[in-house]
């Protein structure tokens, strides 16, 4: 290999940030607002090319969402390395190997279920492996299935899955009414919110970085050779843990303020511009 192409190959799979050489190997996406746009439902072209194009570098592609790993569609033809799902209660690589699991203690299960019976009525769920399952659905639930284009969640009675392996509780209701049930309910959780309207709820010490670095241990990559795409509440402490942490131009303040950088919206090719702006395109 001649000496200019030498130095385009490198050149190719390193960033120069403050003077720092930094070799990128592992892109973390969260999916709502970031992948996935809420006006198409669908992520741009732009994305799924931009996406493969740094696969072919060799450079590693996990999904990191609120989601459960069967609600994960319409992501087009990106094939990914892993997925780091229910905000970091279960990770799982493509070829299905568990590499991270947390899950939400009976206790709290019950204590919520008995709270919502003779305190505050309101719509939840628990998001088990097997789908996610609500007591009871309202207008609020339903405009938030529309939204993310999920279909409703299957009403159940929640007392008969609480011996199951619940990863993730999700409440419907507003910032103030989540706090009061995390304060005298989920006293062992706590919870973060993408929305006005619903709010994750994960056992203590759970979100996305759990997943990252989980991920990381896995395929033996340094957490400074990492980026991260977010625009929610629950991709915060994922931006700050990443070497790169990028916020979407739709993101919410309080995730702008956290991020390294602040590329275009999801739906003007906010992906595929920060990736030009790090030349990892190039």
């Amino acid at each position: 290999m001649d000496q200019e192409l030498l130095f385009q190959y490198i050149f190719y799979y390193f960033i120069l940030t403050d003077h720092t050489i930094i070799m990128i190997k592992a892109i973390f996406f969260d999916i709502d607002g970031t992948l996935l746009s809420f006006k198409t439902h669908a992520v741009s072209q732009s994305t799924i090319d931009a996406i493969n194009k740094v696969k072919q570098k060799g450079v590693k592609v996990i999904l990191a969402t609120g989601r459960l790993l069967k609600q994960v569609q319409n992501l087009g033809n990106i094939e990914f390395d892993g997925f780091i799902t229910v905000n970091g209660s279960y990770s799982i690589t493509t070829e299905g190997e568990v590499i991270s699991k947390r899950l939400i203690p009976r206790k709290e299960l019950e204590s919520l279920i008995s709270y919502q019976e003779n305190v505050i009525k309101f719509p939840f769920t628990f998001m088990v492996q097997e789908g996610s399952f609500i007591n009871y659905v309202d207008g609020t639930v339903k405009g938030i299935s529309d939204l993310v284009k999920v279909p409703l969640p299957p009403v159940r009675d929640l007392r008969t899955m609480i011996d199951e392996e619940v990863f993730q509780i999700n409440l419907y209701v507003d910032k103030l009414t989540e706090q009061k049930i995390m304060r005298e309910a989920l006293v062992s959780c706590e919870s973060s919110r993408w929305h006005p309207t619903f709010a994750d709820v994960n056992i203590k010490g759970t979100n996305k970085t759990v997943g990252i670095d989980a991920f990381l241990r896995y395929y033996q990559i340094d957490k400074s050779q990492t980026m991260a795409f977010g625009d929610g509440g629950n991709d915060i402490e994922m931006l700050k843990h990443v070497g790169i942490g990028i916020a979407m131009g739709n993101a919410g303040d309080d995730v702008k303020a956290v991020a390294d950088y602040v590329t275009d919206g999801v739906d003007d090719n906010g992906i595929e511009n920060a990736l030009n702006y790090f030349r990892i395109l190039d």
